[in-house]
């Protein structure tokens, strides 16, 4: 193969950011003053106490917010109308970490939205603070562990399985080689009747024109051990089903992972008369929740047969059909129930014959708005709206079979709000057990072992050396 036929790294990743991080053991000294990096013009940014320990900031800034455990101090800090992620960690992997995000948003993957990357940090005597990683918290997302803190369905622990496998799936097809795969590295949104999950930390991952198998493989494998790790670990403080076994979903990611990979990926062979299968080929790929983008199509070396292969562009088939009727940007299975709503609605009134995009409009604006506007205040910032039309719909046929005849729509939201939305709801104190817990695996974390208030100093003890440095 010639040089220049050589596969060349996706264009929209190479002006993705300005930051390039350094080599780590290039060693070179931390800016002396204060230098703010970002992709967002919040004006608030300037405003915010850069020159203390992220673990010391007041909590008139906190969101009080579940959060995942990390090595890290991490906080949800409101910035103006905005809540932001912040992350306290070493320059060189707080830069490092802002590329890599800005580049997998340029190819319009599933991660949080990286904002800024603060360096130069120095407390009030002059001395240098790590650097923070700001991301933009991705809405309504939750933790694994603040989803088992709730009474969910059963099957929790597989539908999340099932959204990290597509997950990891649709980065190693953009090249990206995680590194760390874990429940702990993801968010996960509802999204009808499954999850969507999303990589919140990608410290450990690297960006490829390609990964070979061993390199995928690596993550599966990893992904396999940690997520029994953690499921055992959930399972020891009686948040998990007991009769889940924590070896069978490690086992069900490695599954579904190399069962999407080849549905994706493999090469099929057709005879002349089967060309119909091709349609059958790309229509499940659509089913799965992907766009073909193009086939490559070749004479197999017998001559009699044709070797297809689909290009994957991506997923969100259901959520940009969705888009281009509604305007509404939501997650790929609400998407699709979203979709068979109006298909109902354009059938019970009889208009078959319309353009869609008609259709569309009035069912927007008589049967989604209405009832999205249902939703009460306090949940308002619990449940996204096309999550809360999709279970409103499985309550309200849960009701008309209960009932032997249809149930109003109002009615059903009404029965939906009472019986059904509180059980979603974390309350102050679950969020601040599942923090403390968050916290209680960072490392080095100095500003945590005391304040001047109880006396206590960890210099003047024998002990803290072992662990604090």
């Amino acid at each position: 193969m010639e040089s220049n036929e050589l596969p060349q790294m996706d264009p929209r990743v190479l002006k993705a950011t300005s930051v390039k991080a350094e080599d780590p053991a290039a060693q070179s000294p931390e800016p002396q003053a204060l230098k703010i990096t970002a992709a967002s013009s919040n004006p608030k940014m300037f405003t915010l106490p850069w020159e203390k320990p992220l673990a010391t900031w007041p909590e008139d800034l906190l969101a009080n917010l579940p959060r995942g455990i990390s090595r890290h101090v991490v906080r949800f800090v409101h910035v103006g109308d905005e809540v932001y992620a912040m992350k306290e960690i070493t320059r060189n992997v707080a830069e490092r970490e802002y590329e890599l995000l800005r580049r997998l948003q340029k190819l319009e993957l599933p991660t949080v939205q990286p904002i800024a990357v603060v360096t130069g940090r120095h407390n009030v005597a002059g001395e240098p603070l790590e650097a923070i990683l700001v991301t933009k918290h991705l809405k309504f997302s939750l933790p694994y562990r603040a989803l088992f803190a709730r009474n969910l369905r059963p099957d929790t622990a597989e539908r999340l399985i099932d959204a990290l496998a597509v997950l990891m799936v649709r980065l190693h097809l953009a090249g990206f080689y995680w590194g760390d795969v874990s429940l702990s590295n993801v968010l996960f949104l509802r999204d009808a009747d499954a999850f969507s999950a999303f990589l919140v930390d990608a410290e450990t991952g690297d960006l490829q024109v390609n990964l070979t198998e061993g390199q995928r493989e690596y993550d599966v494998d990893l992904a396999r051990t940690n997520i029994i790790g953690e499921l055992m670990d959930l399972s020891s403080g009686s948040l998990l089903p007991h009769d889940v076994d924590e070896i069978e979903i490690g086992n069900r990611l490695v599954d579904r992972y190399h069962s999407l990979w080849s549905a994706l990926t493999d090469t099929d062979k057709f005879g002349p008369d089967e060309m119909w299968k091709i349609e059958k080929r790309v229509n499940k790929l659509n089913e799965l929740g992907f766009d073909v983008d193009e086939l490559e199509m070749k004479t197999a070396e017998d001559g009699k047969r044709v070797l297809v292969r689909p290009r994957v562009v991506d997923a969100g088939y259901a959520n940009r059909k969705l888009l281009r009727l509604t305007g509404l940007d939501v997650q790929e299975n609400q998407a699709r129930r979203l979709l068979n709503d109006l298909d109902a609605y354009r059938a019970s009134t009889w208009r078959d014959g319309e353009e869609l995009e008609i259709v569309a409009t009035d069912w927007m604006r008589e049967v989604f708005e209405p009832t999205v506007r249902m939703i009460p205040r306090e949940y308002r910032s619990q449940i996204e709206p096309a999550q809360f039309f999709h279970e409103v719909l499985d309550h309200r046929w849960f009701l008309a079979e209960k009932a032997g005849h249809d149930v109003p729509m109002a009615e059903a939201v009404k029965s939906y709000v009472e019986n059904v939305l509180p059980q979603y709801k974390l309350d102050s104190k679950d969020v601040d057990a599942l923090n403390a817990e968050a916290d209680s695996g960072v490392i080095d974390d100095e500003y945590t072992y005391g304040t001047d208030e109880d006396g206590y100093n960890p210099d003047d003890d024998p002990d803290a050396a072992v662990w604090s440095h």
